[in-house]
């Protein structure tokens, strides 16, 4: 198995936590070193908070990890596209590289623009693209019944 999406399989697995307990079943991990520093998943019905999305705790869990705001040797592996607030961090920890499984076509940070990332971060789209999007479609079919 490729490195890549041995790590994402791992935020896929945060994913199905998150549906567990009835968020959008979004999930996120941290490499660094080849070592999972941190994982998340969706915590925004469980927190009461809009801003308690898998990439940025995941952000949060890796810079205390490290013992410091930047990731600029890190990589964020997210089965969804990260919306424009999750991109923001991004930028702001200057996450070294994103991997992204299932595009967002209503909410993800390329449709405003692209340069939401830090200019130095490595971007990988699409890794396990129908594995990870299907499971937020089925989600919200299940939820829309």
């Amino acid at each position: 198995m490729e490195v890549n999406e041995k790590y994402m399989r791992e935020a896929l697995r945060e994913a199905l936590l998150a549906a567990d307990k009835d968020e959008a079943p979004v999930g996120a991990v941290v490499v660094h070193g080849n070592r999972i520093i941190a994982r998340a998943h969706n915590l925004v019905e469980a927190l009461c908070d809009a801003t308690a999305h898998a990439e940025m705790q995941a952000i949060t869990a890796a810079a205390n990890f490290i013992g410091g705001k930047y990731l600029t040797d890190c990589t964020l592996y997210v089965t969804v596209e990260p919306c424009p607030m999750c991109a923001g961090a991004c930028y702001w920890a200057q996450v070294g590289q994103l991997v992204y499984g299932a595009a967002d076509p209503k909410r993800g940070y390329s449709l405003l623009q692209q340069n939401l990332l830090h200019p130095k971060a490595k971007v990988v789209q699409g890794l396990l693209a129908d594995e990870c999007g299907r499971l937020l479609s089925d989600f919200f079919k299940k939820k829309r019944r």
